[in-house]
């Protein structure tokens, strides 16, 4: 239940050429605070449920708890979510033995691109592509539920 990621921004669209799948997500939060946030995702044609813990220290790691819902439970609970929904289209990338997810913004995030990639531990070595730019995993203005508040549009 431990989530171990690193967030990094994308400095060219060539992971375009590399991408395994896609998918548009559409997320809301019900709880934002940063002590946990609650969030509702449809991913696809599948709902989500997650619940998140405050990052450590480096930022790197979280508690994290995720249970698939029914879609039109999750559509329902979107209508009662916090202000700002987050849409994106989610391009999963195979680097080494590892699977970058890349998100492309839609909305008022548009023109924000942001890797992730999750780890099995703090000090796991990985490939790193030349599209990957600046590491921003512990910078909160790159956590979703901020960008639901204070989009990338208005910094």
């Amino acid at each position: 239940m431990i989530e171990i990621e690193r967030k990094f921004l994308v400095n060219s669209n060539a992971f375009l050429k590399l991408f395994k799948t896609q998918n548009r997500i559409v997320q809301g939060y019900l709880s934002s605070v940063p002590e946990r946030t609650v969030r509702v995702r449809i991913k696809g044609e599948k709902g989500y449920l997650t619940i998140k813990g405050k990052s450590n220290e480096s930022g790197l790691s979280r508690m994290e708890w995720e249970k698939q819902i029914d879609v039109n439970e999750a559509e329902a609970l979107l209508k009662i979510c916090e202000g700002g929904v987050i849409d994106k289209i989610r391009y999963d990338v195979e680097v080494g033995n590892h699977i970058i997810e890349v998100d492309v913004f839609e909305g008022e995030n548009k023109g924000l691109f942001i890797a992730e990639i999750e780890l099995q531990s703090e000090n796991e070595v990985f490939e790193k592509p030349d599209w990957l730019g600046k590491e921003v995993t512990a910078d909160e203005r790159y956590y979703n539920a901020y960008l639901s508040k204070k989009p990338f549009s208005k910094w």
